[in-house]
């Protein structure tokens, strides 16, 4: 495949798998509903999972569809990149490697994005940015527990990309396609 056609596709595939993956956060993590950029990753991803959700047992705060469908868009790029030429297996280790790897991404560049919009907004409000201290805060408050205070400084942050960062070398680079 062109190498701009894949990065082509790379992305495409990627931005679905995070807008399915960022729904099934909102739920797990009870963010903020009416938070305008919420209500936008409902809707745009309502129109799919709505019909899993009727196939799918419903687990309260777990919106099961949701990460059914992103973990499929994870297998489908990796079928589509390799043309078929690998098992089930491998595809179904694949597209949960790289939904994995979609999440730690999506982590670990939030965490960096609160960091550095804590030295610039300093006491301004802004939706994206409450929603992503939202997401990150289940990664966060237990750090923020057991690490020390250091006066205003929080180290947690900076903990948190550092474990990010191991887990992301740590996931096997299957084929090139991650």
């Amino acid at each position: 495949m062109n190498s701009t056609l894949y990065m082509i596709v790379d992305l495409i595939f990627r931005l679905a798998t995070m807008l399915f993956l960022v729904r099934f956060l909102l739920q797990a993590c009870a963010a903020d509903f009416y938070n305008p950029i919420s209500q936008a990753i409902v809707k745009g991803s309502d129109s799919i999972a709505k019909p899993l959700r009727s196939l799918l047992p419903n687990t309260g705060r777990y919106d099961l569809a949701s990460l059914l469908v992103a973990w499929l868009m994870g297998i489908i790029f990796i079928a589509l990149v390799t043309l078929g030429s690998m098992g089930i297996t491998q595809y179904l280790l694949g597209g949960t490697v790289r939904l994995i790897s979609i999440l730690v991404d999506f982590y670990w560049w939030s965490t960096l994005l609160l960091v550095i919009a804590s030295f610039v907004r300093q006491g301004s409000y802004h939706p994206a940015l409450a929603l992503l201290d939202e997401l990150v805060a289940p990664l966060m408050t237990p750090l923020r527990n057991i690490l020390p205070t250091a006066g205003p400084l929080d180290f947690s942050p900076m903990v948190l990309i550092l474990f990010l960062s191991i887990v992301q070398q740590a996931l096997p680079r299957a084929y090139g396609l991650l």
